[in-house]
């Protein structure tokens, strides 16, 4: 019997602790799906570990498993794009889906109203051929009632992911993933100055139309943030509990992202 697992994504997590936890809590009680930290056995556990608040945040993620047993069949959910994708290539035969494909398939989840809100919708050069994916968060920002451009070039033509494609990438995927992080990856992750990577942002942020700017991936969030944008995680506007008025989500401060 093929089995069924939800990463949570070391990034991801100890950039947004409570926004993971309530995201974990939801795939765990709504679906009983088993949650892991990574796609990787024993990533840098520790780091991780320390990088959480203080408290039952960190302790809840200490006794998480650090990754799945994945094998041929099984099905994974995730909204790490790194993860999707080294699982895919190291595990042939897994099927691997977004978080997003689960949220849109749920007709009882309580997403916000967030009609009259103008954003533009950013996609990620790590997810250019998750089509699946890219249908989801389009259906859900529609359910949203948000009014939506979307950066050109988009869906797989998109060669966006922040200033991670300014830099070198860590040694673990191209090693893990050639197909993604070698073949497709042509011209990228050469390095840049941090001021070079800055000024890149801000040009490329120049030609969004609106200031908030939603995405689904953390690095892409960090470029959006670095450029001036009013950058907004897709999770962030799903899993936050909203109070007021439609907009009021849209108008809190964005959160701070260690660069």
């Amino acid at each position: 019997m093929a089995a069924c697992f939800y990463i949570a994504g070391c990034v991801f997590t100890a950039r947004f602790p409570e926004l993971s936890a309530r995201i974990q809590r939801y795939v765990q009680e709504r679906f009983e799906i088993p949650v892991v930290r990574c796609c990787f056995s024993q990533y840098k556990l520790r780091e991780f570990e320390e990088k959480m608040p203080e408290g039952p945040l960190r302790e809840s993620w200490r006794a998480l498993p650090d990754s799945a047993d994945v094998r041929p069949g099984d099905v994974v959910y995730s909204l790490c794009h790194n993860c999707a994708n080294i699982i895919e290539e190291q595990v042939p035969g897994a099927v691997v889906k977004s978080l997003w494909e689960l949220i849109d398939g749920d007709d009882s989840f309580p997403l916000p109203d967030l009609s009259h809100v103008e954003a533009t919708l950013q996609d990620c050069w790590r997810a250019h051929e998750r089509k699946e994916e890219q249908d989801a968060v389009r259906s859900i920002l529609q359910k949203m009632g948000i009014s939506f451009c979307e950066a050109e070039p988009s869906r797989g033509q998109t060669r966006f992911c922040g200033s991670s494609l300014l830099r070198a990438q860590p040694p673990r995927n191209p090693k893990a993933a050639p197909r993604h992080y070698v073949e497709q990856a042509k011209g990228l992750f050469i390095p840049h100055t941090e001021e070079e990577q800055v000024r890149r942002m801000r040009d490329y942020c120049r030609t969004l139309k609106t200031d908030t700017v939603i995405c689904y991936c953390h690095y892409c969030l960090e470029g959006l943030l670095q450029g001036g944008k009013d950058g907004r995680h897709l999770a962030e506007l799903v899993f936050t509990p909203q109070e007021g008025p439609a907009n009021t989500l849209l108008s809190q401060e964005p959160p701070e992202v260690e660069l």
